[in-house]
């Protein structure tokens, strides 16, 4: 049995890549084949067949790393932080009175 020796991309001051995934996508895409495994177990412990369990993770695995794939390179390794923080803030700022622009002496 052969091992496999994976290259792992790290400039000075750049991120980590790993076969096309940048920074935390690394760690979803891992937190979601745990997650996978973890569903497996249990439609295998329900009693569903294996050939059952074995198409409805495979067909959700399949989902998952198309969609972490598409968020590592649509938001790159901060833009999806930066997009959920924008979403936050207020378009408009309203006030119903000028006290608190008014200037005391």
């Amino acid at each position: 049995m052969e091992n496999s020796v994976y290259q792992i991309n790290k400039c000075i001051n750049q991120s980590i890549e790993f076969k096309g995934l940048k920074a935390q996508y690394i760690w979803y895409l891992g937190g979601g084949v745990i997650a996978l495994l973890c569903l497996f177990a249990v439609l295998y412990i329900i009693g569903l067949s294996s050939l059952v369990c074995v198409g409805i993770v495979g067909a959700s695995g399949t989902v998952l790393v198309l969609k972490v794939y598409r968020m590592s390179h649509k938001y790159g390794e901060h833009g999806m932080m930066k997009a959920l923080a924008k979403r936050q803030v207020p378009k408009v700022v309203r006030t119903q009175s000028r006290k608190i622009f008014k200037m005391e002496k």
